[in-house]
């Protein structure tokens, strides 16, 4: 047996050097018993039973308590550190890191940075023991350990004299509860879509929102977009990221939001039935709409931001974004990662989403209907801006005044005007002044007609199919009544 020796404490007593040995309650255990045997000559067989060793090993302690007596049974290990610890500059790294880059990461998250930013390699419950030391705790503490923490901390404060380590470690107290219930998830990957937005500080000093879809059986995020709040285009951009990276879903769930479902309307207008145009587009897709005013009810959608509350922020300000261009774009690449990690894989279940639609299809379904009344200029109106009804050719086409038109906003933002529901025309901005004046400049060049794109008839615009879905909305019902009255 083979033991590294280390300086034991000693004591001077008239010139008499005593060496001062201490043992932990095993060793004094094995001290006591081998002792005991040696004075009185004992049963070595039953030693070696109470001791749980062999009678070859026993004859081992012997010898060394012979020679060199209680100092034989100190551990060779004692005050020494194993290969393994981490050095205090390492732990001191960690920490410094995290309060000064990486803060608000849950452990997890901070593990994962530290290997991939800053090559240090430590397990999750590593990082947690040295975050923990210093008194900073994870925002996704479990409630059991919150509950012991905050009994410790109380233990603390009421042993403390200092105000600023009672402070510090109160400040970092942080734990979130989740609340959510839990359900089944559905059995195939695109049977529902579950779809919300969340407004969050995700990047710079102003608060946007971000929407985005969860397939519920695999926890997939199949669409995510940043708009400066929740809107009807934000919505569509997942959407459309839905339908042109996977296919048609079968069902979309959401809450009560005006994009999605009615609410009483003050004005007849229906530019302003913006949850008309969503619910629309699914209709002529075949995509079912549910709603519910229930957040616990689509929790996988919810403990999703929760998630992505606590990575996305970082991972963001470690990437520099400031704009919602440059969010958007980083977004591309990291839900492929983000996916990967913690999605179920696409193999492992199967998928009911039907076949991609063209380009073109979804360019027009995804669009914006408002109705519109054509000018005394046979011009029509749209965002403080008057536009002309060009044909094929690119020649303007006259309306009498008062006539009502469908108007179009594309997915792709190209406007198109549909009137009768028998023609479709494309539209251009007429400019508050000419560019160049035929009188003066003598560079002036009448404008030559350009042929003009325009849809084919088996488009969903047409007005009488709109307003009949329109007049099935429950909150149009009191309008019908009214106007009837």
């Amino acid at each position: 047996m083979s033991h590294l020796w280390y300086h034991i404490p000693i004591m001077l007593m008239g010139g008499i050097i005593i060496r001062k040995v201490e043992l932990n309650m095993n060793e004094q255990n094995k001290y006591d018993i081998i002792k005991k045997l040696v004075d009185t000559n004992g049963n070595k067989q039953r030693a070696a039973l109470t001791l749980g060793i062999t009678t070859r090993h026993l004859n081992r302690l012997i010898k060394g308590y012979k020679e060199h007596g209680k100092d034989f049974f100190v551990h060779g290990n004692r005050g020494r550190k194993p290969v393994n610890t981490i050095s205090d500059e390492i732990r001191s790294t960690v920490i410094d890191l995290y309060r000064n880059k990486y803060f608000d990461a849950n452990f997890a998250h901070f593990t994962e940075l530290l290997s991939e930013f800053e090559n240090i390699l430590l397990s999750e419950s590593a990082v947690a023991s040295i975050l923990e030391s210093a008194h900073i705790y994870s925002p996704r503490m479990t409630r059991s350990k919150k509950k012991r923490i905050r009994e410790e901390f109380k233990n603390k404060q009421a042993l403390s004299s200092s105000k600023q380590e009672k402070q510090t470690i109160q400040a970092n107290l942080v734990a979130l509860e989740d609340a959510h219930s839990r359900r089944p998830k559905c059995a195939y990957f695109g049977e529902l879509q579950q779809m919300d937005a969340s407004p969050h500080l995700w990047f710079g000093n102003t608060v946007t929102s971000l929407h985005i879809a969860v397939d519920d059986a695999t926890g997939t995020i199949t669409g995510a977009y940043f708009d400066s709040e929740e809107t009807l285009n934000g919505y569509y951009h997942v959407f459309h990221q839905i339908l042109t990276t996977y296919g048609i879903p079968y069902k979309f769930f959401t809450d009560r939001r005006t994009v999605f479902t009615y609410k009483q309307k003050n004005a007849p207008s229906t530019d302003e039935d913006t949850y008309t145009q969503f619910a629309y587009a699914c209709k002529q897709l075949g995509v079912e709409l549910e709603s519910s005013s229930v957040p616990q009810a689509k929790g996988r959608v919810e403990r999703m931001f929760q998630t992505l509350q606590s990575r996305l922020p970082i991972e963001m300000r470690l990437a520099g974004v400031t704009s919602l261009s440059e969010a958007n774009e980083f977004l591309t690449s990291y839900l492929q990662k983000f996916n990967e990690k913690f999605a179920l894989p696409l193999h492992c279940i199967k998928s009911v989403f039907e076949e991609q639609p063209s380009e073109e299809k979804i360019n027009l379904t995804l669009a914006v209907l408002t109705v519109r009344t054509v000018d005394c200029g046979h011009c029509l109106r749209f965002q403080n801006k008057y536009y002309r009804m060009l044909n094929a050719n690119g020649h303007q086409v006259h309306y009498t005044r008062g006539t009502k038109t469908m108007l179009i906003q594309a997915f792709d933002k190209r406007l198109y005007c549909c009137v009768n529901d028998d023609a479709v025309y494309a539209l251009d901005e007429v400019p508050e002044h000419e560019a160049k004046s035929k009188n003066i400049d003598h560079d002036y060049q009448k404008a030559i007609p350009k042929k003009q794109y325009i849809p084919p008839m088996n488009h969903p615009w047409r007005k009488a199919s709109f307003q009949a879905f329109v007049k099935k909305q429950k909150h149009h019902h009191s309008d019908l009544l009214k106007e009837s009255a």
